[in-house]
């Protein structure tokens, strides 16, 4: 099979390397990659993940068998749509469902609708109406962008003055553009928080195993979100008995809801979940496989991924097999300093081949020269990349992970240092 991937970050790379494993795939085409995905059986175009007609024309033009559409920006612009229009068979959601991610507003109506666990919220379009809330509402409070903003577009905020700065950046300032025309203001939950892949084909619903995104900057959870520093799987916290409970009081009715609603949602459906003294609520959902959840979860999936992703298209789930290990994985994400904000470009990048029980992501890298691959490779992007480490225990994996998240290699890299210590003590 030729397939066709559409992204560039680790997440993708991820993917790549997964699918690669299935001796029936003859050629990936990656649209458009970064340099460190090529290979003898990859190639990379150089059409971004937003310019969905020309992926579609470009799926037809090389005869694609099917295709793989990763990030959120494509979803919610109908990529899927595109491509099955144009006849090539594509794993993911269509705009319609992918709303649960695009619109916030859509996702916490949905819930409320199907009664389906989350926090208290009100939805907001005009500016003094949401700053007069946020005046009176009880604090601490989060305050959301309704659209997509990079996974950058919430702030949990501790003080009013921290609240109405939040609103006055997303609805006055625009720093998200049209994504905080509306925003979504709810009660602030408190817990442990979990994330939860799962594949879907709109009615059956297979979970990957659970992980523990490090979304801040810094150590001790400290300074801005970023798009996340690391992950740990499984996690610790997420027990048998909450697995039962979270697929009897959201994973099912999500997709039920979906299906009511006329949306049914084929692909990865990832649930970003908090642990309260009142149950497993629903924080956020997702319309794709999570970045850098993916890059620690699929290390464990034992079972090939390709003939799962054909089945959520195809709506065969329920007869294909998922299997994942039992051993844990830590993932640790080299970052451009400065990042999420100003950072610079263009140091020169190495990094190691995958080992035993190590494999490494790359992200923000390019060619020096795209002209003289010799040249090597250069940094492009604040997440660089990252390495993800297997152990028998979770200990095992983190201690292994620190032991050579040094060995990516470029300027001014800097990493947090305590990826996986909260899930250690909890443990």
């Amino acid at each position: 099979m030729d397939l066709l991937l559409v992204g560039s970050g680790g997440r993708e790379h991820a993917l790549l390397k997964a699918l690669l494993k299935s001796p029936e795939v003859n050629k990936v085409y990656v649209l458009p990659g970064n340099a460190a995905m090529e290979g003898p059986r990859v190639k990379l175009a150089p059409i971004q993940p937003t310019q969905i007609t020309e992926i579609a024309d470009y799926a037809v033009l090389h005869q694609v068998d099917f295709a793989v559409v990763a990030p959120d920006d494509p979803l919610a612009l109908g990529a899927v749509n595109e491509l099955e229009a144009s006849g090539i068979p594509a794993f993911g959601p269509t705009q319609a469902a992918a709303r649960i991610e695009s619109s916030k507003a859509f996702a916490k109506e949905l819930m409320k609708k199907y009664a389906i666990p989350t926090a208290d919220f009100r939805i907001f379009s005009d500016r003094r109406e949401a700053a007069a809330y946020l005046r009176e509402c009880p604090l601490p409070v989060v305050v959301k962008a309704d659209g997509l903003a990079l996974g950058k577009g919430v702030t949990v905020a501790a003080t009013r003055e921290e609240a109405l700065h939040a609103l006055k950046d997303l609805m006055e300032v625009r720093k998200f553009g049209a994504s905080g025309d509306r925003v979504v203001i709810e009660e602030c939950l408190e817990g442990p928080e979990v994330s939860v892949l799962c594949f879907t084909d709109g009615k059956t619903v297979r979970p990957m195993v659970s992980s523990m995104d490090h979304k801040r900057a810094l150590d001790g959870d400290k300074g801005p979100n970023t798009g996340g520093m690391g992950v740990i799987a499984p996690n610790p916290f997420y027990t048998p008995e909450i697995a039962r409970e979270c697929m009897e009081t959201i994973f099912l009715p999500t997709v039920r809801a979906m299906e009511q609603e006329g949306c049914p949602f084929r692909g990865c459906l990832y649930f970003g979940l908090m642990l309260t003294k009142d149950g497993p609520k629903v924080i956020e959902y997702n319309s794709r496989f999570g970045d850098p959840e993916t890059q620690a979860v699929l290390p464990l999936m034992e079972s090939p991924l390709l003939p799962v992703l054909l089945a959520c298209r195809n709506g065969t789930l329920a007869e294909t097999e998922t299997r994942f290990s039992s051993r844990y994985a830590c993932t640790v994400v080299q970052a451009s300093q400065g990042y999420p904000g100003a950072y610079a470009k263009g140091a020169a990048f190495t990094m190691p081949r995958d080992g035993k029980d190590l494999v490494y992501y790359a992200a923000g890298v390019a060619r020096a020269d795209k002209k003289d691959p010799k040249k090597g490779l250069v940094t492009s992007g604040g997440r660089v990349a990252c390495v993800t480490a297997l152990g028998d225990t979770l200990r095992e994996a983190v201690e292994s992970a620190y032991a050579h998240v040094d060995e990516i290699r470029f300027e001014n890299a800097y990493h947090r240092g305590d990826i996986g210590q909260r899930a250690l003590k909890g443990e």
